[in-house]
């Protein structure tokens, strides 16, 4: 049997469960009623056919909903791929094609809709895949769920990769696979049912959400409290609210968001009437809605101990914003965990200690960019760089550099990241048909370019998306974090890509947003201003700066900028 639904099980005879429907009407259910539901759900997907192994696709917009659907998907014998959100800017025929390409790649033998996208099941009439509804999953019979003999080889997740919708990829996540990462995000998180409340806001899409806070806790009996992403981004402020009300000790998010959050507890606290009052540095600084507000009166995060930062490049310089404008409402100063993980690998690869300080590796711009070797140096030295250290592998992942020709490097030496281990996936599903995710000896190549300091890792960027010049690898996330620091630069907004200088001679462009982007005066000063800040902190000329309206920039369904997509649009 999988290990994994054996612990569904387990966890629903535990007293934890997930609250959700903050902010506006909190519901506390048990993991034991949620064990409940799924039975009778799986029982109704039993009836319409599914059958161990097969693809399960589910399109929901609420935890409350996602929760026991993809349980009953675990119970019956499916795998669950969780389908991406359209959006109100979405053109629905546009999804439609999407989507429909997506449920080729995984073969989806059932669709589950729940609220607000019942009706889109209209759009997969005359396909050939069932639809079927939350409430009809919930009207089942639990005492009729099916005994199902699951192995941890059976598939659990497809799930999807970031990039582009019209070529979709799903990496095959098995039973296996899903309960030894599990097993090692609780034991290096120090994961404890009976202390730790995890609180969460991520996207159920994503692996970090799905994996890490919707089905470790379901698995574990670990107490959750869930909103969505859209609750978050319309009031920063209700994330540290949520820890602070319900005592939470465990959450994660990707780096903007403590970016953004920051800004927000920086704030000066909002006084008795509601309105906090404004202070030069907050005039003008207003990036989303929400971002205004002031911190409450007794906001308390001191209950926070494990706040992992991943699934984008790291900032150190937000990771240390974001500590200090909590410290002020009780955060310790280690709650930050930089981390490092990939769908292939399941979720996590490698988890910074937690309890204990950041940690940054300084070292010598010219020997990284010319030479591949990360030589520390003074941190407050010129041409340098800096990189979070995000620990060791997992227990049972190694990771190794390798260089070009495929020989394992040392210590500081960059090369390219391969992982291997229990929690590694095997198979790609896309629009070609499988194909394998490991390579010889049964490294998988990340893609990634880093390196190990001390059995620790490093990751300095993307393999395609270094920019060379002169010989210089220069990383793009250098050049982003410089142009974002520039006044009327939207923070998180953006992109530095290759570009062929008069068609020739390599070298790079910046694209950013701005809110000034309609004003040709505004457009100037602030061209100027990335041009400048780039070419004196990284060394290099940007061949073109281009200033672009609020929601230019492509991103991924996941919210991460697409570098490539970006680059179309400076033609």
């Amino acid at each position: 049997m999988s290990a994994f639904v054996d612990a569904l099980r387990s966890a629903a005879l535990g007293d934890a469960g997930m609250t959700t429907g903050e902010p506006r009407q909190a519901v506390r259910t048990g993991w034991g009623e949620i064990h409940q539901r799924a039975l009778g759900g799986a029982a109704v997907l039993a009836a319409r056919g599914l059958r161990k192994g097969q693809a399960v696709a589910i399109l929901a917009g609420t935890p409350a909903e996602v929760a026991p659907a993809a349980q009953s998907v675990w119970l019956a014998g499916g795998s669950v791929t969780m389908l991406h959100q359209p959006t109100a800017r979405t053109k629905l025929e546009h999804y439609a094609a999407e989507t429909m390409r997506t449920l080729t790649v995984i073969d989806a033998h059932l669709v589950i809709v729940g609220e607000p996208f019942t009706e889109l099941g209209g759009l997969l009439a005359g396909t050939g895949i069932g639809v079927v509804t939350v409430a009809e999953l919930t009207a089942g019979d639990p005492a009729a769920a099916p005994t199902v003999d699951v192995t941890n080889a059976d598939p659990a997740l497809l799930q999807l990769t970031s990039g582009s919708t019209a070529s979709p990829k799903a990496v095959r996540i098995t039973h296996g696979n899903l309960w030894a990462n599990i097993e090692a995000m609780c034991a290096t998180a120090r994961l404890r049912a009976e202390d730790d409340v995890m609180v969460s806001w991520l996207p159920l899409f994503h692996d970090m959400g799905m994996v890490g806070f919707l089905t470790l806790p379901m698995c574990r009996g670990i107490e959750l409290v869930t909103v969505t992403p859209q609750d978050f981004l319309g009031r920063p402020l209700l994330w540290p609210e949520l820890i602070s009300k319900y005592r939470g000790t465990v959450t994660a998010a990707p780096n903007f968001a403590y970016a953004l959050t920051a800004r927000v507890l920086a704030r000066p606290t909002t006084g008795a009437q509601g309105s906090p009052e404004p202070s030069a540095a907050s005039v003008g600084r207003q990036d989303r809605p929400g971002e205004a507000e002031g911190a409450p009166p007794g906001l308390d995060l001191s209950s926070l101990r494990f706040a992992l930062n991943g699934a984008e490049p790291i900032d150190v310089g937000a990771v240390r914003g974001f500590l200090a404008a909590g410290a002020r409402f009780g955060l310790s100063s280690t709650a930050v965990v930089c981390a490092y993980g990939m769908a292939e690998a399941t979720l996590g690869v490698s988890f910074h200690p937690w309890g204990t300080p950041l940690k940054v590796d300084t070292v010598d711009a010219d020997a990284l960019e010319n030479h591949r070797r990360a030589t520390p140096a003074d941190p407050e030295g010129a041409g340098t760089r800096s990189f979070p250290v995000l620990g060791p592998p997992l227990p049972g992942i190694e990771a190794v550099a390798f260089d070009e020709d495929g020989v394992p490097l040392g210590n500081r030496e960059v090369g390219v990241l391969h992982l291997r281990g229990e929690s590694i996936t095997e198979l790609y599903l896309t629009v070609d048909g499988p194909r394998p995710t490991r390579g010889p000896g049964g490294w998988l190549d990340t893609g990634d370019l880093g390196y190990l300091v001390d059995g620790e890792v490093v990751v300095c960027g993307r393999v395609k998306d270094v920019i060379i010049m002169g010989g210089r690898n220069i990383y793009p996330t250098d050049i982003e974090r410089v142009a974002e620091g520039v006044d009327g630069v939207r923070a998180g907004n953006a992109v530095a890509v290759r570009w062929l200088e008069n068609g020739r001679r390599e070298s790079f462009a910046v694209a950013v947003e701005s809110r000034e982007a309609a004003d040709p005066v505004a457009v100037e000063r602030i061209s100027a201003g990335v041009r400048s800040a780039v070419t004196a902190a990284i060394g290099a000329r940007p061949a073109l700066v281009a200033v672009l309206p609020v929601g230019t920039l492509p991103k991924t369904p996941s919210g991460k900028l697409q570098r490539s997509a970006a680059s179309a649009l400076l033609v």
